[in-house]
């Protein structure tokens, strides 16, 4: 029989094979079962074959998508000695000799000893055939639970009608955080202030020149994270874990629970910032630096735990880092003719500034949302690479008080399930079988540089890679996977025989918005297209 795929430039490729023809209907249980979707189900045989085909061969997936009934584990996963892959049904199992075969290299491993009592009439979850996806939750591994992590950065650079609808929308959107989740809190204009939300005896903040960026250092030395203690001389200080201590990191990050009154009052008492415009000038906007100074602020307390910096901004960056336009008024705002013809002269700068800005936030494992509502522009461009790499969220709307922010902002914190319905800190690794590489990633990642034998020459986005940090992910979250086909036209292709599989496998490690971390790992199997003459 033969498979029909229409590409999307025309062309009509038939893929003849002696198997049944899928019906669409089994094609979205497939979807609905693993998350994955591909243009190519039954998948050309050479390289050549491949090059041919106008729709590359590749795989949308879903990492963290609902699925009824998939098993949740409370242990550790088996991997294979050779190549790291996982345990999965396609792999073959000797219960006599308690020994799997790895699908992906045919490493032969053994069992480990609480695997004793395996055989064909009692399996473990992760070797039931309907089981292709599966979580593992392994507290030894995995440590304490932690707690997500938001900081609200808030622009003060706004008119009081605009101030009085964004202290209504943070009120609501406060409301439905989890109790335990921390909450860090920063307005920004000419300054910036990071207000001590666990000092709660008078408003207290702390305030930095909004026209440089502040380091790590900066932070430590400035916010007297030390005040009274010995400070270590050498190496990166980062977390609980390299000498901070908890009571000092929560006096800028409280939990929701413990923090209700002194959160409202601050966002009830935020007012507009009070330093005069000239009516020839712009206002004085560090949307950079408190950017800047809330990455850093998170790289100190909580590197490496899920975490969200929420960006509310009214208006363009015209102070210190990042900035897009001057202060005059006569001077317009870059268009898009002007980044054709390269002449924005502060483009460049600005993306430079928040790519340094991206690789930080991907090395500390922590997210860029951006609510961008004002009626001029305010920035998206240069911002993109950040909140790109991150796995961040863009709200556009013209004001704070217009649905398309309100509404928005609550869906985020609102799940169907009653939980947060946001995880973060992902890592994304693949194992492919052999002659089927990975060109890259197209999606909202960013590479770990991790060079492997499965990463192709050609690059496709996010490439030259086998391993994704995704900082931020929920469960609508897609990625696309572009893959090579490197078998060469031989005897041995042509003495392939008909029906012969190949394997696909997803390993998604992150932090669920309970806390805890685990692992997803979701394993496919597909047929090649049985020797060249079969593609016409």
């Amino acid at each position: 029989q033969v498979g029909y795929h229409f590409t999307c430039g025309g062309r009509l490729t038939l893929l003849a094979h002696k198997t049944a023809v899928y019906k669409m209907s089994e094609f979205l249980e497939l979807e609905a079962l693993d998350g994955i979707r591909m243009p190519w189900n039954v998948i050309p045989g050479t390289r050549e074959d491949a090059v041919s085909c106008v729709v590359p061969v590749s795989a949308i997936y879903t990492p963290l998508k609902s699925i009824p009934d998939m098993p949740v584990v409370p242990y550790a996963p088996l991997r294979c000695r050779m190549c790291r892959s996982i345990l999965n049904p396609f792999s073959r199992v000797d219960y006599n000799a308690k020994i799997w075969l790895c699908t992906f290299c045919f490493q032969r491993n053994q069992f480990p000893q609480h695997y004793s009592s395996i055989s064909e009439n009692n399996l473990p979850p992760e070797l039931f055939p309907q089981y292709t996806t599966i979580e593992y939750i392994s507290t030894a591994e995995t440590g304490p639970v932690m707690p997500p992590v938001f900081i609200f950065v808030v622009d003060t650079c706004i008119i009081e009608e605009e101030i009085g609808y964004l202290k209504s929308a943070l009120a609501q959107a406060t409301e439905l955080l989890p109790d335990n989740s921390l909450i860090g809190f920063i307005t920004f204009g000419t300054y910036v202030q990071v207000h001590e939300l666990g000092f709660g005896l008078l408003p207290k903040s702390y305030v930095f020149k909004g026209t440089k960026e502040v380091s790590k250092e900066q932070i430590l030395e400035q916010m007297c994270f030390f005040a009274g203690k010995q400070k270590p001389t050498t190496g990166v200080i980062a977390g609980t874990r390299d000498g901070l201590s908890s009571e000092s990191i929560s006096r800028f990050l409280v939990p929701a629970s413990e923090c209700e009154f002194v959160l409202n009052s601050v966002i009830e008492e935020l007012q507009k910032d009070p330093w005069h415009i000239p009516a020839d000038q712009r206002a004085s906007r560090c949307t950079g630096a408190a950017l800047s100074v809330a990455a850093s602020l998170l790289g100190v307390c909580v590197p490496g735990s899920g975490a969200r910096i929420m960006a509310f901004v009214g208006g363009p960056s015209t102070e210190g880092p990042g900035s897009i336009v001057s202060k005059s008024l006569t001077e317009p705002i870059r268009s898009h003719k002007d980044l054709d013809k390269d002449s924005a002269p502060l483009f460049d700068k600005a993306v430079k500034f928040y790519d340094q800005i991206a690789k930080q936030l991907v090395h500390q494992g922590h997210v860029l949302d951006l609510f961008a509502c004002a009626v001029d522009q305010v920035g998206v461009a240069e911002m993109k690479v950040a909140i790109e790499k991150t796995g961040g969220i863009v709200v556009l709307a013209e004001s704070f008080g217009h649905s398309v922010f309100k509404d928005s902002l609550l869906r985020i914190f609102q799940s169907a399930d009653n939980g947060l319905g946001l995880s973060f800190n992902g890592i994304l690794e693949i194992n492919c079988s052999k002659d089927v590489k990975i060109q890259g990633i197209i999606g909202p990642c960013s590479s770990l540089e991790k060079k492997s034998p499965l990463s192709a020459d050609t690059v496709i986005g996010q490439g030259n890679t086998s391993a994704w940090k995704m900082c931020g992910l929920d469960k609508k979250t897609s990625l696309c996977f572009v893959y090579d086909i490197s078998r060469k036209v031989g005897p041995d292709t042509v003495a392939q025989q008909t029906g012969e599989q190949l394997y696909l496998q997803f390993v998604t490690y992150y932090q669920h918005h309970e806390g805890q971390m685990r692992l997803r790992t979701t394993t496919i199997s597909r047929q090649w297209a049985s020797g060249a003459a079969t593609v016409q």
